[in-house]
C-alpha cells in the first residue's frame, strides 16, 4: 500500500492538482523511505510534511486536516508525487480510464434506458411516469406544478 492507495479520493486529487501546480517548494531524503518537504498551503507559511512509504501511517503533516491524526493529506500525496513522478502519472491514467469507463457505462444505461421507455406502451409508460413522480414526491423532490 502507497500514500496515493491510502488516501481519500479527494485528498489524492487534490495533492495531484498540489504537485502539478508546483506546490511541493523543497524536499529531501531524510531515510530510506522517509522524506521531507516543505508545500505551499492556503495559508501564509508552507506545511512541513514527512512521508514514510515503508510504514505511510508514520506520515506527517502539519495542516489543520492531519496535524495530529494519522490521515493522509493533500500535502503528503503532492509531496508523494514530487518524490515519485511515475506515480502521480500512473494515478491520472488510472484516472482518465475510469472517467472513460464510467463515460461508457453511462452511454450503455441511457441506451438501456431508452430502449426500455420505447418498448412500453402508451398505459404503461403513463404507469411508469406516475410512479417515479410519487417516489420523488416522497423524497421532497417535486419536478412537476
Amino acid at each position: 500500500m502507497s500514500i496515493r492507495t491510502i488516501a481519500s479520493g479527494a485528498s489524492a486529487w487534490r495533492g495531484y492538482e498540489y504537485y502539478t501546480e508546483k506546490k511541493v517548494l523543497s524536499y529531501t531524503q531524510t531515510g530510506e523511505d522517509e522524506y521531507t518537504g516543505e508545500v505551499a498551503g492556503t495559508g501564509p507559511a508552507p506545511y512541513q510534511v514527512k512521508i514514510n512509504t515503508a510504514h505511510v501511517r508514520q506520515s506527517k503533516c502539519n495542516c489543520p486536516h492531519a496535524d495530529g491524526r494519522r490521515v493522509i493529506c493533500k500535502h503528503m500525496v503532492a509531496l508523494f508525487f514530487a518524490v515519485f513522478p511515475d506515480e502521480a502519472e500512473q494515478y491520472i491514467e488510472e484516472v482518465e480510464e475510469y472517467e472513460r469507463e464510467e463515460e461508457a457505462r453511462m452511454e450503455d444505461h441511457y441506451a438501456a434506458l431508452q430502449s426500455y421507455v420505447k418498448s412500453l406502451s402508451k398505459k404503461e409508460l403513463q404507469e411508469q411516469l406516475f410512479e417515479a413522480l410519487a417516489e420523488l414526491g416522497e423524497r421532497g423532490r417535486r419536478c412537476y406544478r
